[in-house]
C-alpha cells in the first residue's frame, strides 16, 4: 500500500494556496528577499534523514535539497509578544506523512539571532545553528548572501551570488513542487508533528546562480558532488502564520 500512495503522491502536485491552518497562529512572521537553490537527490539517499512516520516527497521519482535563504524581518508570538528579526539560511528536504501532507524538513537552519535559536531548538526540535548569517542585495538585480556557522555544528560556511531575472506569471510543475510547502516536519520530544504554514503564493523570479562555494549541503549529510542546481528562483516575500498540529504524525 505504501508504494501505491508514493506513486499517487507523483501524480500530483502540492496545492497552490494553503490549507486552512489547525488552529490560532502562535507566531507570524515577514520573511523577505528570499533566494532558493534546489538539486536533485535520489529518494533512498534522503530518506534515513526524515522523520519517523514521513518518506521522501519526489516528483517523477526525484527527491530534491534545498538551499533556501531569507531575511526574518519580524516575529511575533502568540499575537502579542515580538521577538525581533534575524537571517536564515536552511538546508531543506521535502516529505509527505500517512496522511497525505506534504511539508518541509529542514536538516539544518542557521540564523543570526542567538535567542532565537535557543528557543527554536527548545519549543519545536528544529535544528538552529546560530551562525554568522548575511543577505546583501546588490546594483543590477543580484542577491548575495553568505553563512559562518558558530555553534553547534563545526565548520560549515557557504557564499554565494544569484542574478535575478523575469518574473513568473505562472510557476512550472517543478516550481511549484518546491515552493507551494503549507507545513513542516519536525522530530521533537521522541514524536514526530506537523507544524502549519500559511501565506499568500509566493511572486516568484527566475534566477541564475552565479557562483557558490561552500560545504553547506554536504555537512547536513547531502552530497552533491559537482552538479549544478536544477532550480534557482528569488521571491520578495511573504508574511506567514505558523500553528503546530495538536496530534503527533507518528
Amino acid at each position: 500500500m505504501e508504494g501505491a500512495s508514493a506513486v499517487h503522491d507523483e501524480d500530483r502536485l502540492p496545492s497552490a494556496t494553503a490549507a486552512p491552518l489547525p488552529g490560532p497562529p502562535l507566531v507570524r512572521q515577514s520573511w523577505r528577499d528570499t533566494t532558493f537553490v534546489h538539486w536533485p537527490v535520489a529518494p533512498a539517499d534522503v530518506a534515513p534523514l526524515l522523520p519517523p512516520g514521513t518518506r521522501p516527497d519526489t516528483l517523477g521519482g526525484v527527491s530534491h535539497v534545498g538551499l533556501v535563504a531569507f531575511r526574518v524581518t519580524a516575529t511575533t508570538v502568540a499575537g502579542v509578544l515580538p521577538t525581533g528579526g534575524f537571517t536564515e539560511v536552511n538546508v531543506r528536504l521535502y516529505a509527505v506523512d500517512g496522511a497525505g501532507r506534504r511539508g518541509v524538513v529542514f536538516v539544518t537552519m542557521d540564523a543570526d539571532s542567538l535567542h532565537s535559536v535557543l528557543a527554536a531548538r527548545a519549543l519545536t526540535g528544529l535544528p538552529y545553528i546560530w551562525s554568522d548569517t548575511s543577505l546583501r542585495p546588490q546594483e543590477g538585480g543580484i542577491a548575495a548572501g553568505a553563512v559562518r556557522r558558530r555553534w553547534p555544528g563545526g565548520h560549515a560556511r557557504g557564499r554565494w551570488r544569484i542574478a535575478v531575472r523575469d518574473h513568473l506569471a505562472e510557476p512550472s510543475p517543478l516550481e511549484r513542487f518546491l515552493t507551494a510547502r503549507w507545513g513542516l516536519h519536525t522530530a521533537h520530544a521522541g514524536r514526530t508533528w506537523w507544524i502549519g504554514i500559511s501565506h499568500r503564493p509566493w511572486r516568484l523570479f527566475r534566477a541564475d546562480l552565479l557562483a557558490y562555494e561552500g560545504n553547506l549541503v554536504d555537512a547536513a549529510g547531502i552530497p552533491l558532488g559537482e552538479q549544478p542546481p536544477i532550480s534557482v528562483l528569488w521571491s520578495p516575500g511573504v508574511d506567514t502564520d505558523v500553528c503546530p498540529s495538536p496530534a503527533p504524525v507518528a
